[in-house]
């Protein structure tokens, strides 16, 4: 290594010009060495922090590939040769992380420690004594002019003795100072090479540890592990390539074959309207009334499931109920200025929708699989052939009333034992139904000797033999005008609960039992089954209304009540197991056909999917009940103890009473035996009880006035 420039220390206390000019030249490569450190400095702390940026980010990559089995995604989230491999990464990974790390640390110890202690220790050094430095040379040029300005002529000791020794300290702490300066611009000539190669020194000492630790980690079972995956990614690849050229293929075949579908109203005789389809999908524009003459069309996606027509906006994850097809009518209608239209109304009428098809096949199409769902045919063990059989040509039809057995078929109790015969027999087409009902027995769904009641009877009619025992109303007629009784009308309107619920009454009929709800199950099976042998479609549509008291059965539209049934007497309830729309109750009533005193009497009915709702409140009402009466009992116990009490006080009132009559016939007595001794000398004086009573007390209010 070459010599290194020194400034002559022995020089300073002569302070020439030509020592002023070297220090100039050693102060100028000060500055720049300065000026260089700094920008090496940021180099090096750009390293530094790239490594530990790094570091951070192997570290959340790693931490990242361990949390993909916790991630929860929409398409091949349950992937577990995927989670498998890149767990295996993540633990390559992370030990990739914490060698970083380690790296990080020699590269914070090795090579940003020389160069930070050198920019933040000698540089500054080198300015606080060059500032020194300035500050004391201009102190002794101030002094020796002083020292120059002594009076030659006034010769005074004292202002001499001051300047001298003015001179004296100026010029030491110069000479002191200056040395010192020159010592550190000497020693800098050393440092900055030691501040420029050891910090380089660390990086390199730190990078070569940091690739023995990756050699050590990366062995070859892990080369192995890259080499699986790395052929994995190429079969990967390989099958997306054939997987998009097959995708490719079926683009431009579907191109192709699409293409008269293009047409929003393609040609019928290329493309024929099938009548018997059960099931469609497809945009139809919905009208929506907004005034008494004005409307808008609404596109949306239409598609039918079961007995239910669906509608869906775009975007929606599903669709919602738009209309209940089941024995509906559907019919083409001219509406306004646009085509292919066609209505469909509810089977009750009170509901019906206008739509528009796209094309001509879309509006038949769409006419006839609504017909038939209409007929139930989608229940049928082979839809499609027995809607070939059923329509023959049906472009607008008004859809007639379906058969009873096959709207319930499938709505039976499955845990229900019956006849091979009768299960067979039920599960037909619409075909066969006259032969399927024939074959069907009545007397293997029904006991011949319990007879069924389909229907309620009118509230204007009196009550027939039997009806008050069934209902549990008694021998009181119902009133026709819908006005009840006094003492119904506030029973109903204290009653804690009231619930009204739409049900229809598919009938009732007298059981054995009451202990258990199979007994439910089987009178909904054996009335279900009686409708469908019997032809019998019409059921009558009431409010029931559920208080703490009673059920009520009310005609919806005259609001008379047409049967009564005591809460206390209804001793068993359910709803359908599997048709939640289908629910009983058993009342237990008085008389009967039974010889016993007690029958029971089964009552089924139909809702609006409200079967469970109705069991709840009827629970609830019952509930309401048990603790009123309970509060009741215990209010009449209160009562009777009050009354045992108010008793014992008339008692114990009585007796003292009668001890009071005797304490003053005691004082009557004694008052007769002195007057008889005063008439025994000789005064004959007969005196009432009161006259005696006033006399004692005149005696009393004379003894008073001597005391006084």
């Amino acid at each position: 290594m070459p010599g290194i420039d020194k400034l002559p220390i022995e020089e300073t206390l002569e302070d020439s010009p030509q020592t002023r000019s070297l220090l100039g030249v050693f102060e100028e490569d000060a500055t720049a060495i300065s000026n260089y450190m700094n920008q090496l400095y940021q180099a090096m702390h750009r390293i530094y922090d790239a490594q530990n940026e790094l570091s951070a980010a192997t570290h959340l990559t790693s931490k990242l590939l361990k949390e993909y089995e916790k991630q929860r995604f929409p398409l091949g989230g349950d992937d577990e040769v995927m989670s498998s491999t890149l767990q295996q990464f993540s633990k390559v990974i992370d030990e990739l992380s914490s060698c970083h790390a380690v790296l990080s640390t020699q590269l914070a110890d090795a090579m940003m420690f020389p160069i930070t202690q050198f920019k933040e220790r000698d540089l500054k050094e080198i300015l606080t004594l060059k500032e020194v430095f300035q500050i004391a040379s201009n102190d002794h040029d101030a002094a020796i002019n002083r020292y120059s300005r002594l009076s030659k002529k006034r010769e005074n000791d004292k202002v001499k003795y001051e300047v001298t020794e003015d001179v004296y300290t100026s010029r030491k702490k110069q000479h002191q100072t200056m040395m010192h300066y020159f010592c550190a611009l000497n020693t800098l000539q050393y440092k900055k090479k030691i501040a420029l190669l050891e910090p380089l020194l660390g990086y390199m000492q730190a990078q070569i540890s940091f690739f023995k630790m990756g050699s050590e980690n990366l062995n070859e079972q892990l080369e192995e592990f890259l080499a699986n995956i790395g052929t994995s990614v190429q079969n990967v690849r390989r099958e997306m390539d054939s997987d998009v050229e097959t995708m490719q293929q079926t683009i431009e075949d579907l191109e192709v074959a699409s293409d008269p579908l293009y047409v929003p109203d393609p040609d019928p005789t290329k493309f024929p309207v099938n009548r018997n389809l059960t099931r469609k999908a497809g945009y139809l524009n919905a009208r929506n009334k907004t005034g008494l003459v004005s409307s808008t069309w609404d596109r949306q996606f239409y598609f039918t499931q079961g007995g239910n027509l669906m509608s869906q906006a775009r975007g929606d994850v599903a669709g919602g109920l738009a209309m209940d097809i089941d024995n509906c009518s559907v019919m083409a209608v001219d509406c306004e200025d646009r085509r292919y239209c066609f209505q469909i109304t509810s089977f009750d009428g009170k509901k019906s929708s206008i739509l528009q098809a796209e094309s001509k096949k879309d509006h038949e199409e769409w006419i006839c699989t609504i017909n038939n769902i209409s007929k139930q045919i989608y229940l049928s063990e082979n839809p499609e052939e027995t809607a070939a059989r059923v329509n023959q040509s049906a472009l607008e039809a008004v859809t007639p009333s379906p058969s009873f057995q096959q709207r319930h078929e499938s709505l039976r109790p499955a845990g229900q034992s019956r006849p091979p015969t009768a299960r067979t027999s039920s599960s037909g087409s619409l075909g066969s139904e006259s032969t399927n009902l024939a074959a069907l027995s009545l007397d293997s769904l029904v006991a011949p000797d319990t007879p069924i009641q389909f229907d309620i009877i009118s509230p204007v009619c009196e009550d027939q033999p039997g009806q008050a025992k069934t209902s549990g109303q008694g021998g009181r007629r119902t009133n026709p005008f819908g006005e009840s009784g006094g003492s119904t009308k506030s029973e109903t309107e204290d009653s804690i609960l009231h619930q009204l619920f739409i049900v229809r009454f598919l009938g009732s009929m007298e059981v054995k039992s009451d202990d258990h709800p199979d007994v439910v199950y089987e009178t909904m099976r054996q009335i279900l089954a009686a409708r469908a042998i019997h032809n019998i479609f019409r059921m009558t549509e009431s409010h029931l209304l559920v208080t703490c008291d009673c059920l009520k059965l009310i005609d919806p539209q005259t609001q008379v009540t047409r049967l009564t049934f005591p809460l206390p007497c209804v001793v068993l309830y359910a709803t359908h197991q599997e048709n939640k729309r289908l629910f009983g109750f058993v009342l237990r009533t008085s008389g009967g056909r039974s010889e016993s005193n007690l029958s029971s009497v089964c009552y089924i009915f139909e809702s609006n999917n409200e079967g469970e709702k109705i069991c709840d409140s009827v629970g609830l009402a019952k509930q309401i009940a048990l603790h009123a009466e309970l509060d009741r009992r215990a209010s009449e116990k209160q009562k009777e103890i009050e009354r045992v009490k108010e008793k014992q006080q008339k008692e114990l009132n009585k007796q003292k009473q009668i001890e009071k009559d005797l304490e003053e016939q005691s004082r009557l007595i004694a008052a007769s035996s002195r007057t008889n001794q005063a008439s025994s000398e000789g005064q004959f004086v007969v005196l009432s009880s009161s006259q005696s009573e006033e006399s004692d007390l005149g005696e009393e209010g004379k003894k008073r006035e001597s005391e006084a």
